[in-house]
C-alpha cells in the first residue's frame, strides 16, 4: 500500500444529520489535508472504504468546523446508515471513477436501443448509489425522450425487480390492484384492499410514493396507520390478516426505482416505459401472482385518448405475459376527480365514510371501488364470473370491510399522530350560473401540490360540486386547505388563474368514457 493510500486512513467518521432523500451525500472541509493534496471537487463522486466495505457518495465542501473538522469526513444520514459504522471510526476516501454503465446512457440518448446486460448495469450502478442525480436525470430523461421499446421496457423491468428483495407468500393466489394515476383524489385501493382480504384472498398492497400527485395510498393510508414496514413485519401482517396497506420503500422492493422516483418527482417526469417499469418491478417484487391494471382516460387524465390507453393495455399484458404473473387491465372514466378529497387527510375521511357505509360517502368512489374489488374476486376460481362485484358489495355493505381494515390498521400499529385539516383554508365559487362542464385534473392537482399535499398531509381541495351539476354564480365549487402562508397565497394565486372548473350549457358537459 503507498504512502499516499495510508494517509487516506487519517479521517475520522462523523454523523452529519441531513437528510439528502434517496442520495448519499459526504462532507469534507476545505482545509483538510486530503482534499487539498487530492485535488477533490464539490459535486464529485468519491469512495468511503472501511472494513472492506465500500459506499459511493457526492462530495460537499464546507467551510464550517461545526459540521465537519478538518480531520472528519461527514456522512449524511442514508450514506451513514449504509456505511454500518460507529462515528470517529477512521475511514479512507478516494476519487470514485465515473460508472462505466454511463456509456450506455449516452448512447440511449443519442437515440440507440439498449441491450439486457446494459440496462441491467445501469440499475445496478443505480442501485449501489453510483449515479449522481444529475446522472439519474440524464438516463430518465433519455428514456423518455428517446423512448424504450417494449423489450427495453421488460429488460428494464426484470433488472428493477432484482435490485432488491423479493417477497414470497407461499401461496398460489396472491392479488393486487394498481391505477397508473392522473387522477386525484382515486383512493380504491383502500377499499379494494379491505373488501378482497375480507373474502380470504391475500392482497399484500405496497406502494410507492407519489411522484407527481398530491398524495398516494402510502400517504393517504399513513394518515390511519404506520407503513414504513420491515420485510419481516409485511410477512407476520400478511399472514395474520391477508393484506397489508404499505410503502415498498423499507421493505426494499425493487430499490432502484424508489432512486429513480426520488429525480422524477421533482422534475415532473413520468414516462409510460418507466411507469410500466415501476409498476410491474414493485408487483414482482411483492410477490403477485395476479394483477388488475386500472387506466383512467379523459381529458385531463394521464391517458387522454381511448387509443392511447389500449396501445398501454398491450405494453401492459406484453410485459406481464414475459414476466409471469396473470395480468388484466380495466380501462375507466377519468374525464374528473374520483371522491371528494385531494389531499391525505381528505381523501382518508373519503375512504372510511365509504368503509362506515355514512350516506354522506362520496358515490363514485364506492362504485369504482366495488366494480374494481369484483374483478379482482372473480381471480378466485370460486367464484363464478359475473359475480364479483355483487360479493363485494356484500362484504362492504355487511361491516366486514371495515372491520377488516380496522384490523389492518391494528396490525401494522395505528397512527399516533393526529392529523387535522390546514388551519388556512378559503372557497373557489362559481363565476356564472350554469353546470359543471368541465373538471381538469391537472389543474386541481396542482392546486393541491402547491397548497402543500402530500407533504402536509392536513393540505388539500375538498371538492363541493361534480360534473354535470347546476350552479349558480358564487356557490362554492371546491375548498382549498392549507398549513403555511406561503402555500397558501401560492394556492390561492393559481386558482386566480385558472380554477379547474369550466361552467357552462348543459349540453356542454364532458362526455364520460366507458369501462371495459
Amino acid at each position: 500500500m503507498s504512502e499516499q493510500q495510508n494517509n487516506n486512513f487519517n479521517l475520522q467518521l462523523r454523523r452529519v444529520a441531513i437528510d439528502t432523500y434517496r442520495e448519499n451525500v459526504a462532507y469534507l472541509h476545505r482545509d483538510c489535508d486530503i482534499y487539498r493534496a487530492e485535488g477533490f471537487q464539490a459535486l464529485t463522486k468519491i469512495e468511503v472504504s472501511v472494513d472492506h466495505h465500500t459506499i459511493y457518495a457526492v462530495l460537499n465542501v464546507v467551510d464550517d468546523d461545526s459540521i465537519v473538522a478538518p480531520g472528519e469526513l461527514g456522512l449524511s444520514e442514508q450514506a451513514f446508515e449504509q456505511i454500518a459504522q460507529q462515528e470517529g471510526c477512521l475511514v479512507s476516501i478516494a476519487q470514485a471513477a465515473l460508472p462505466a454503465s454511463m456509456d450506455a446512457v449516452r448512447r440511449k440518448i443519442a437515440g440507440e436501443r439498449l441491450r439486457q446486460a446494459d440496462i441491467q448495469h445501469i440499475i445496478r450502478d443505480i442501485t449501489d448509489n453510483r449515479y449522481s442525480k444529475m446522472e439519474l436525470a440524464a438516463f430518465l430523461v433519455a428514456s423518455g425522450e428517446t423512448g424504450l421499446d417494449r423489450e427495453e421496457i421488460l429488460h428494464l423491468t426484470q433488472a428493477m425487480t432484482d435490485s432488491g428483495e423479493r417477497l414470497s407468500w407461499h401461496e398460489p393466489l396472491v392479488v393486487d390492484k394498481h391505477c397508473i394515476g392522473g387522477i386525484p383524489g382515486n383512493r380504491t385501493s383502500m377499499l379494494v384492499v379491505p373488501i378482497v382480504a375480507a373474502h380470504g384472498m391475500t392482497i399484500p398492497k405496497t406502494s410507492s410514493r407519489a411522484i407527481t400527485s398530491p398524495s398516494g395510498t402510502s400517504y393517504t393510508m399513513e394518515v390511519l396507520a404506520r407503513v414504513e414496514l420491515m420485510p419481516e413485519q409485511l410477512d407476520t401482517i400478511v399472514k395474520l390478516e391477508h393484506a397489508c396497506l404499505a410503502w415498498g420503500g423499507t421493505a426494499k422492493l425493487a430499490p432502484a426505482d424508489d432512486v429513480l422516483i426520488s429525480v422524477e418527482r421533482p422534475l415532473g417526469i413520468d414516462s409510460q416505459g418507466q411507469m410500466v417499469a415501476s409498476i410491474l418491478s414493485k408487483k414482482l417484487a411483492a410477490g403477485s401472482t395476479h394483477l388488475l391494471i386500472d387506466i383512467p382516460v379523459g381529458p385531463t387524465a394521464k391517458v387522454r385518448h381511448m387509443r392511447e390507453a389500449l396501445r398501454l393495455r398491450k405494453l401492459f399484458e406484453y410485459i406481464g405475459d414475459r414476466s409471469g404473473i396473470h395480468l388484466e387491465v380495466i380501462i375507466t372514466d377519468g374525464s374528473q376527480p374520483v371522491g371528494k378529497g385531494i389531499g391525505p387527510v381528505l381523501e382518508a375521511r373519503d375512504v372510511m365514510q365509504v368503509l362506515e357505509n355514512d350516506p354522506n360517502a362520496p358515490a363514485d368512489l364506492r362504485q369504482k371501488s366495488l366494480r374494481l374489488a369484483g374483478r379482482l374476486l372473480e381471480f378466485d376460481p370460486d367464484v363464478r364470473g359475473g359475480y364479483g362485484y355483487s360479493l363485494a358489495r356484500d362484504i362492504l355493505d355487511s361491516g366486514r370491510a371495515l372491520e377488516k381494515m380496522r384490523a389492518i390498521i391494528t396490525a401494522q400499529g395505528p397512527q399516533q399522530t393526529e392529523y387535522q385539516l390546514g388551519e388556512l383554508h378559503f372557497d373557489v365559487c362559481a363565476e356564472s350560473d350554469g353546470y359543471v362542464t368541465a373538471i381538469d385534473n391537472f389543474q386541481l392537482a396542482r392546486i393541491a401540490r402547491l397548497a402543500g399535499a402530500p407533504m402536509d398531509k392536513g393540505a388539500g381541495v375538498d371538492l363541493y360540486r361534480k360534473l354535470g351539476e347546476p350552479v349558480q354564480q358564487g356557490d362554492p365549487l371546491y375548498r382549498v386547505y392549507a398549513q403555511f402562508q406561503s402555500d397558501y397565497q401560492f394556492a390561492r394565486r393559481l386558482t386566480t388563474q385558472d380554477s379547474g372548473y369550466q361552467i357552462g350549457a348543459e349540453s356542454d358537459v364532458s362526455s364520460r368514457y366507458m369501462e371495459i
